[in-house]
């Protein structure tokens, strides 16, 4: 008769806490905003921007064999557009992307560095062998 006792006080007891847990919590009733918010980190709600960011991710994704060659091989050269996508995605876009794809930090600032200086200076006329 007194173990049913203690577990009605028992019972009584993990009622009230979840009553009381569950009146705490914040609703998630409202799917709107947090679909907003994605919406407007993935920069879908913006049409202009929407389609500047996606086109960039598609060309860093045709320029993926430039950006091996750049690290592997040393390569001293990307392409404007490759460069562009970079600056575009870095910029405008999604910040952390590149290490979200795998670049590391440091691969991430040498991208940044090598295609902020080519946008800074032009390119450099090549001289023909036939000028001397």
């Amino acid at each position: 008769m007194k173990s049913l006792t203690v577990f009605k006080v028992v019972l009584l007891l993990t009622l009230f806490s979840w009553i009381n847990i569950l009146q705490a919590r914040p609703s998630t009733t409202n799917k709107s905003a947090s679909c907003t918010t994605l919406l407007a980190r993935l920069k879908v709600e913006d049409e202009e921007g929407s389609s500047q960011c996606w086109d960039s991710l598609l060309e860093l994704q045709t320029c993926t064999g430039e950006i091996v060659l750049f690290f592997i091989n040393g390569e001293t050269y990307l392409g404007p557009d490759c460069c562009g996508a970079i600056r575009t995605i870095e910029r405008q876009c999604w910040p952390s992307m590149l290490g979200s794809i795998g670049f590391t930090s440091e691969e991430r600032d040498i991208l940044h560095g090598y295609c902020d200086a080519s946008e800074s200076c032009s390119t450099p006329e090549i001289p023909s062998p036939l000028a001397r």
